[in-house]
This record gives C-alpha cells, sequence and structure tokens, in this order.
C-alpha cells in the first residue's frame, strides 16, 4: 500500500481524473506513475498496511503538506485505529474509500458496510454517484477539509466496481481553474518542525478529553454550511453541482412518496422514477450525499409533505437496522404523518434491479406501520 503528500496534490487534475475510475491501491499506483513520470511533484510513501498508510498520513498532514490515500473494505477497517487519530488531531487529510463489503465470508464486491462501519470515526463522509461527481468531490473535499472553522478529514466514499472498475466519460477541469478554486494549502496551526518542537496527540485526562470531542462534534455541525458553500462555489467556478452538496433531490415536486438512498444506485433509481412518473404516480428520490454530518434538517424541509419513504440500505447494522433507516426514522420522528419503510439490498455486490426499486416503492405506497425488510 502506499500514501502521497504534496503541497499542490488536489491542484493537479490529472491525478483528481485517475481517481475516479481507479480502486484503492489502483489510484495510488497510478499516483505513483505521476510521480515518476515528473507530472506530479509529491512525495509517495511506501508502507506495509493500511494502518500504515493512515500513520503516515498523519505525519505527513502534521508537517503541514496536504496528503492523500486510498482504500477499501478490509484495508479501511485495519486503519480503523488511526482514523479516530487523524479526526482527533484535526488533520484534513483527504481519502478515497472504493465501498466494498467486509469478511467473511470472503468478498470483493460492492456495499457501503466499510464506511458505514466507520461513520463515528470524526471523519466526513460524502457518497458520489458517479465517475464525475467521484473527481469534482475529491476536489471540494480539501476545500471543506481545510476550511479553518471545520478541520476535518474527509472520506470520498464510490461504490467499489460499479463505479471503481468502469469507464465514464468525465469533463476534466483546467488546473487554472482548479487553482482558483483551491488557493495554495497554507496550515492554520504551527505543525511539528524540529526547531521549534510542539506536542501532538497528547493524552487527555478526563478533565479534558470530553471537551475535545464537543469540540470535534460542533467543527461537524459547522461543516453543514462549509459543504453547502463549498459546492455553491464550485457550481459558479465549474457550472455543475449536486443538490446543495448535502442532499440532492430527484423529481420531488409534488411527490408523494420517495426513495432515499446513497451511491451509485441511485442512477437506476432515477430511472425507476422516470417511468412511474410517465405512470402517473408521484415519486421521487431523496439522493443522500453527506452521511456524515447528517442533514437532518434538510431532510426534514424535503419529506414534510410526503406520504411515504421508502429507504434503501447496502448495509445492515447487525441486530438493528440499516443505518440510513435508523437515521432517517430519527430525523422524522415526530414531523408528521410521513410513514417509513426501510429495505436492505445489494449486500456483497447482489444487483439491486429496477424491480427491487419498484417494489420498495409499492411498498411505502401500502404501508401502514415503519418496518424493515430484505431485497433479494
Amino acid at each position: 500500500m502506499q500514501t502521497v503528500s504534496s503541497r499542490d496534490v488536489p491542484n493537479n487534475t490529472t491525478v483528481e481524473i485517475r481517481l475516479t475510475f481507479s480502486v484503492d491501491t489502483h489510484i495510488v499506483e497510478r499516483i505513483a506513475d505521476f510521480v515518476n513520470d515528473g507530472i506530479l511533484d509529491a512525495e509517495l510513501i511506501d508502507v506495509e498496511s493500511e494502518h500504515s498508510a493512515m500513520s503516515a498520513c498523519i505525519g505527513a498532514q502534521a508537517t503541514g503538506v496536504r496528503t492523500f490515500t486510498a482504500t477499501a473494505s478490509q484495508g479501511l477497517a485495519l486503519m480503523h485505529e488511526m482514523l479516530f487519530v487523524a479526526s482527533g488531531m484535526r488533520l484534513p487529510i483527504v481519502m478515497a474509500v472504493a465501498n466494498r463489503a467486509l469478511s467473511a465470508p470472503i468478498n470483493i464486491w460492492n456495499d457501503h458496510s466499510d464506511s458505514v462501519a466507520a461513520r463515528d470515526s470524526g471523519w466526513i463522509q460524502l457518497y458520489v454517484e458517479s465517475s464525475q461527481e467521484a473527481l469534482d468531490t475529491v476536489i471540494q473535499a480539501y476545500r471543506i477539509a481545510e476550511n479553518k472553522d471545520i478541520l476535518m478529514p474527509v472520506m470520498v466514499c464510490l461504490d467499489g466496481f460499479t463505479l471503481s472498475h468502469v469507464w465514464e466519460p468525465v469533463d476534466i477541469p483546467t488546473k487554472a481553474k482548479v487553482n482558483q478554486y483551491l488557493p495554495k494549502y497554507k496550515p492554520v496551526h504551527a505543525f511539528l518542525d524540529p526547531r521549534k518542537p510542539i506536542t501532538q496527540g497528547p493524552v487527555g485526562f478526563p478533565d479534558s478529553y470530553m471537551g475535545f470531542k464537543r469540540m470535534q462534534q460542533e467543527a461537524m455541525k459547522r461543516s453543514i454550511k462549509a459543504i453547502e458553500k463549498a459546492n455553491s462555489d464550485f457550481r459558479k467556478k465549474f457550472r455543475r453541482s449536486y443538490g446543495n452538496g448535502l442532499i440532492e433531490p430527484y423529481k420531488m415536486q409534488g411527490a408523494q412518496y420517495a426513495v432515499v438512498a446513497m451511491g451509485s444506485l441511485c442512477g437506476t433509481i432515477k430511472h425507476v422514477v422516470d417511468e412511474m412518473r410517465k405512470e402517473g404516480k408521484k415519486v421521487g428520490l431523496l439522493k443522500i450525499k453527506a452521511f456524515r454530518p447528517f442533514p437532518t434538517e434538510h431532510i426534514q424541509k424535503a419529506a414534510k409533505n410526503l406520504k411515504g419513504l421508502a429507504v434503501i440500505d447496502k448495509e445492515i447494522s447487525l441486530g438493528s437496522d440499516g443505518a440510513l433507516f435508523t437515521e432517517i426514522r430519527s430525523a422524522l420522528s415526530g414531523q408528521g404523518k410521513t410513514r417509513i419503510s426501510g429495505f436492505i439490498a445489494g449486500l456483497g455486490g447482489k444487483d439491486v434491479t429496477p424491480d427491487h426499486i419498484r417494489k420498495s416503492i409499492e411498498t411505502a405506497m401500502k404501508s401502514k406501520e415503519t418496518k424493515e425488510e430484505w431485497l433479494q
């Protein structure tokens, strides 16, 4: 495994486009090609594991340079310990996660079990639908993470195989435009320098630890507006955006029922919504882009006039329900009479077909109680 650090990594547009259709190791291997060919001025660090990859990112970022790495599945699980260190030290690291299932049994196909298992690690999590959105979100991620009022690491979650192994046409922004949108990195705080020794990541005793966690929580809440602004400014510069950066409604005007989902599945859902609209059924899609921070107020506003919601999770919190279903149910608790139906689908890369999506919507139309089913 490898990780990369550079003062200008996100300003090299060649790197961002490669990120959109590579997967975990392949991403940094392609970056290695760029460094070797002189396209990218960066230092590539070879390490022995994903745990070490995140450790290297932490060390590099602590010296005051931009850093990036990529992982998936068991790799993300292996670096789990260091995810908390990165966020607790308030280091604006950016990482691509090519979402894949966790074993056992051994499975290398797509679902969201890897990143959702890290939802409480203090990382902003942004889920993308397409390769174009992956490219654009990586650029925005640095803008969000490095905001002096945020200083939190960001995961850009793209569906493994569905996006990472499929080629799509992508509009590549010029380096000049990226530089205008994303200025040269200037660390907010003093960083590791042998000439001026400091301590980072010290012991947090009971009288102070909780205060640090509260500051992280407040920064995560502030990131709601930072994400919206990053998306809005991106739209002004590049003429494209993704809803408000937090959620992206699709044909929600006049809708009575809607599907809620994350990632590339939303493309298939849009197709089903289009077909059902032609049939005169008032349905729509509420695509969740930001899972952390969870945009509760925006979801409440988008769903206030709905009779029912069908929430599709591509993971399962064993012993409970799907994580997205749980969050939506909590967000809409006491918010009117919207009935919520949850569905577990696509685990381990199992196809989620238009028929599955249609079934979820029809179930939401008929259901008189909040419940969860499996689509198989």
